[in-house]
């Protein structure tokens, strides 16, 4: 979490760098089980990524995977 907010706070919510820390600790959040807050957050990081990244960039597609894995995962 410092991780994220520090890079939030020098880099800006839309930095490159700041995503990867957001969608590292919704990772994190999943191996915790804590479920909701981390498709929240993998949501949140996939939004960004496609407004400042664009649909096909690698990372914002590999966000969109990780959010259908875990929506399947909930059903």
């Amino acid at each position: 979490v410092q991780v994220m907010e520090t890079s939030k706070r020098v880099l800006t919510n839309e930095h490159p760098d700041t995503l990867t820390s957001m969608a590292n600790l919704a990772f994190m959040l999943q191996s915790q089980a804590r479920h909701e807050e981390a498709l929240a957050l993998m949501e949140r990081c996939f939004q960004l990524r496609e407004l400042v990244l664009g649909k096909q960039h690698p990372n914002t597609q590999f966000s969109l995977n990780t959010l259908s894995d875990w929506r399947a995962e909930c059903e």
